[in-house]
């Protein structure tokens, strides 16, 4: 496990945007299908290893979970629960989606939206659907390949080729991507640095908007 970060605290659980606390700190969320290694690449990013609880059943988070970063600047995590997973009732479902569109619309402090896809596979149908609606609203977003350690370096090479042609189905630009993996650490230095470089261009802004 790498470096914990200093102080990481877990500030509550919340079914709905409304219910999460006020915040003017930077906030990032972390979302992908059931069982794409969400809460394991947290455990690495934050250090804890048992900060976001890991499960080999999917649909293990259920609510939005955050978490407080005591970093220079301070920051905080979002936990969202995992999309695509059939095994739960249609209301089910339809109440986490609720969930999960409330939060990426509403919260104020959200600076970007951290999207996991299992580098294994091509693009599903569900993450397709998931960036269209971050394009429609423009939310800032982030692409993090998780599982790179999986595949030999020739296969990853030609995974990453695959996903970056169909998002150049989408966009003129490829969007911003990190290759991860929680067995081995790949990715943490370069996911941490944009992170700490938009809590400065966070922290900025709102000095400008206060003077």
């Amino acid at each position: 496990m790498a470096d914990p970060l200093s102080d990481v605290s877990f500030i509550g659980s919340f079914t709905a945007v409304s219910q999460c606390p006020d915040s003017d700190l930077p906030e990032y969320c972390f979302i992908g299908r059931s069982n794409v290694g969400k809460s394991s690449l947290i455990n690495l990013l934050t250090g804890h290893r048992e900060l976001a609880r890991t499960s080999k059943k999917p649909g293990k988070t259920q609510v939005i979970n955050l978490f407080h970063i005591a970093d220079e600047p301070a920051w905080q995590i979002a936990d969202l629960p995992g999309y695509g997973f059939a095994q739960v009732s249609k209301s089910m479902r339809q109440d986490w989606s609720k969930m999960i569109n409330g939060y990426i619309l509403e919260r104020q402090n959200l600076v970007c939206v951290f999207l996991l896809v299992d580098i294994r596979h091509p693009m599903q149908e569900n993450d397709q659907k998931f960036l269209e609606f971050l394009g429609e609203h423009e939310i800032p977003f982030c692409i993090l390949f998780t599982k790179a350690d999986k595949l030999k370096p020739a296969e990853l090479a030609h995974a990453i080729d695959r996903y970056d042609a169909a998002l150049l189905e989408m966009w003129e630009l490829l969007p911003e991507r990190v290759v991860t993996s929680s067995e081995t650490g790949l990715g943490r230095d370069e996911v941490l640095g944009k992170i700490r470089q938009w809590n400065a261009t966070f922290a900025g802004q709102a000095h400008t908007g206060n003077s």
